[in-house]
Protein backbone atom coordinates (compact mmCIF):
# COMPACT_ATOMS: atom_id res chain seq x y z
CA UNK A 1 0.00 0.00 0.00
CA UNK A 2 1.06 3.57 -0.61
CA UNK A 3 2.18 6.12 1.94
CA UNK A 4 0.29 9.38 1.95
CA UNK A 5 0.56 12.83 3.43
CA UNK A 6 -2.30 15.17 4.26
CA UNK A 7 -0.82 18.67 4.42
CA UNK A 8 -2.39 21.89 5.59
CA UNK A 9 -1.92 24.85 7.83
CA UNK A 10 -4.68 23.61 10.18
CA UNK A 11 -5.02 26.99 11.92
CA UNK A 12 -7.04 25.55 13.55
CA UNK A 13 -7.97 22.01 12.64
CA UNK A 14 -11.71 21.62 12.03
CA UNK A 15 -14.12 18.73 12.22
CA UNK A 16 -13.96 18.61 8.43
CA UNK A 17 -10.19 18.02 8.53
CA UNK A 18 -10.58 15.32 11.15
CA UNK A 19 -13.32 13.64 9.13
CA UNK A 20 -11.03 13.48 6.10
CA UNK A 21 -8.18 12.04 8.19
CA UNK A 22 -10.45 9.33 9.57
CA UNK A 23 -11.88 8.50 6.14
CA UNK A 24 -8.58 8.27 4.29
CA UNK A 25 -6.52 6.51 6.97
CA UNK A 26 -7.66 2.98 5.94
CA UNK A 27 -6.63 3.61 2.32
CA UNK A 28 -2.90 3.89 3.03
CA UNK A 29 -0.24 1.92 4.83
CA UNK A 30 0.81 5.11 6.58
CA UNK A 31 -0.69 8.60 6.78
CA UNK A 32 1.24 11.65 7.90
CA UNK A 33 -0.63 14.83 8.69
CA UNK A 34 1.82 17.59 7.77
CA UNK A 35 1.34 20.86 9.60
CA UNK A 36 2.80 23.40 7.23
CA UNK A 37 3.82 27.03 7.33
CA UNK A 38 3.23 29.52 4.57
CA UNK A 39 4.93 32.90 4.57
CA UNK A 40 1.79 34.48 3.12
CA UNK A 41 -0.39 33.52 6.08
CA UNK A 42 -0.62 34.95 9.57
CA UNK A 43 -1.28 32.21 12.08
CA UNK A 44 -3.11 32.36 15.37
CA UNK A 45 -1.42 29.20 16.60
CA UNK A 46 2.25 28.27 16.41
CA UNK A 47 3.34 25.26 14.40
CA UNK A 48 3.76 23.32 17.64
CA UNK A 49 0.32 24.34 18.96
CA UNK A 50 -1.36 23.32 15.70
CA UNK A 51 0.41 19.93 15.75
CA UNK A 52 -0.63 19.35 19.37
CA UNK A 53 -4.29 20.17 18.67
CA UNK A 54 -4.30 17.65 15.82
CA UNK A 55 -2.54 14.97 17.87
CA UNK A 56 -5.14 15.28 20.62
CA UNK A 57 -7.85 14.43 18.09
CA UNK A 58 -6.28 11.54 16.20
CA UNK A 59 -4.23 9.74 18.85
CA UNK A 60 -6.69 6.83 18.71
CA UNK A 61 -5.84 6.18 15.04
CA UNK A 62 -2.99 3.76 14.41
CA UNK A 63 -0.70 4.55 11.51
CA UNK A 64 -1.20 8.32 11.70
CA UNK A 65 1.79 10.57 12.36
CA UNK A 66 1.84 14.31 12.86
CA UNK A 67 4.83 16.19 11.45
CA UNK A 68 5.75 19.84 11.00
CA UNK A 69 7.23 21.27 7.81
CA UNK A 70 8.37 24.64 6.61
CA UNK A 71 8.96 24.30 2.87
CA UNK A 72 7.43 22.88 -0.28
CA UNK A 73 5.03 20.05 0.53
CA UNK A 74 6.14 18.10 -2.52
CA UNK A 75 9.69 18.16 -1.12
CA UNK A 76 8.43 16.74 2.17
CA UNK A 77 6.54 14.00 0.30
CA UNK A 78 9.70 13.07 -1.62
CA UNK A 79 11.80 13.14 1.57
CA UNK A 80 9.55 10.60 3.32
CA UNK A 81 8.86 8.54 0.19
CA UNK A 82 5.13 9.31 0.16
CA UNK A 83 3.46 8.50 -3.13
CA UNK A 84 0.28 10.51 -2.52
CA UNK A 85 -0.59 14.02 -1.36
CA UNK A 86 -4.18 14.14 -0.12
CA UNK A 87 -6.08 17.40 -0.40
CA UNK A 88 -9.59 18.15 0.80
CA UNK A 89 -12.11 19.97 -1.34
CA UNK A 90 -15.05 21.76 0.29
CA UNK A 91 -16.62 23.61 -2.60
CA UNK A 92 -16.11 24.49 -6.23
CA UNK A 93 -14.41 27.69 -5.07
CA UNK A 94 -11.53 25.54 -3.76
CA UNK A 95 -11.11 23.69 -7.04
CA UNK A 96 -9.07 26.24 -8.99
CA UNK A 97 -6.46 26.59 -6.22
CA UNK A 98 -6.21 22.83 -5.66
CA UNK A 99 -6.00 22.14 -9.39
CA UNK A 100 -3.12 24.61 -9.79
CA UNK A 101 -1.35 23.21 -6.71
CA UNK A 102 -1.67 19.63 -7.95
CA UNK A 103 -0.26 20.61 -11.33
CA UNK A 104 2.73 22.50 -9.95
CA UNK A 105 3.48 19.59 -7.61
CA UNK A 106 3.26 17.19 -10.54
CA UNK A 107 5.68 19.37 -12.50
CA UNK A 108 8.12 19.43 -9.57
CA UNK A 109 7.86 15.72 -8.64
CA UNK A 110 6.20 13.66 -11.34
CA UNK A 111 6.14 10.44 -9.28
CA UNK A 112 3.91 11.96 -6.58
CA UNK A 113 0.16 11.92 -7.15
CA UNK A 114 -2.44 14.26 -5.67
CA UNK A 115 -5.68 12.75 -4.44
CA UNK A 116 -8.66 15.03 -3.93
CA UNK A 117 -11.15 14.02 -1.23
CA UNK A 118 -14.48 15.77 -1.10
CA UNK A 119 -15.67 16.89 2.29
CA UNK A 120 -18.93 15.63 3.69
CA UNK A 121 -21.80 18.06 3.02
CA UNK A 122 -22.12 18.98 6.69
CA UNK A 123 -18.56 20.35 6.63
CA UNK A 124 -18.60 21.96 3.19
CA UNK A 125 -18.87 25.46 4.64
CA UNK A 126 -16.36 25.02 7.47
CA UNK A 127 -13.09 26.84 6.88
CA UNK A 128 -10.47 27.70 9.48
CA UNK A 129 -10.67 31.42 8.74
CA UNK A 130 -14.44 31.35 9.25
CA UNK A 131 -14.07 29.41 12.50
CA UNK A 132 -11.73 32.12 13.80
CA UNK A 133 -14.28 34.79 12.87
CA UNK A 134 -17.03 32.93 14.74
CA UNK A 135 -14.71 32.58 17.75
CA UNK A 136 -13.81 36.28 17.69
CA UNK A 137 -17.46 37.19 18.00
CA UNK A 138 -18.28 34.64 20.70
CA UNK A 139 -20.27 32.37 18.40
CA UNK A 140 -21.07 28.72 18.94
CA UNK A 141 -18.16 26.56 17.73
CA UNK A 142 -19.89 23.21 18.26
CA UNK A 143 -20.18 21.29 15.01
CA UNK A 144 -17.24 23.25 13.59
CA UNK A 145 -14.22 22.23 15.67
CA UNK A 146 -13.47 19.68 18.39
CA UNK A 147 -13.93 20.79 22.01
CA UNK A 148 -10.18 21.15 22.64
CA UNK A 149 -9.86 23.46 19.65
CA UNK A 150 -12.82 25.58 20.76
CA UNK A 151 -11.20 25.91 24.17
CA UNK A 152 -7.83 26.83 22.60
CA UNK A 153 -9.49 29.45 20.40
CA UNK A 154 -11.24 31.07 23.36
CA UNK A 155 -8.00 31.05 25.36
CA UNK A 156 -6.06 32.56 22.45
CA UNK A 157 -8.60 35.37 22.11
CA UNK A 158 -8.48 36.05 25.85
CA UNK A 159 -4.69 35.97 26.26
CA UNK A 160 -3.64 37.51 22.97
CA UNK A 161 -6.35 40.10 22.61
CA UNK A 162 -7.29 38.82 19.16
CA UNK A 163 -10.49 40.84 19.21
Amino acid sequence: MAKAIYPGSFDPITLGHIDIIRRIRPLFSELTVVVANSERKQYWFSLEERAKLIEENVRDLSGVKIEQWDGLIVDYAAKVNAQVIVRGLRAISDFEYEFAMANINKKLKDAIETMIVFTRPEYSFVASHMVKEVALHGGDLSGLVPANVAQALRAKIKTQGKK
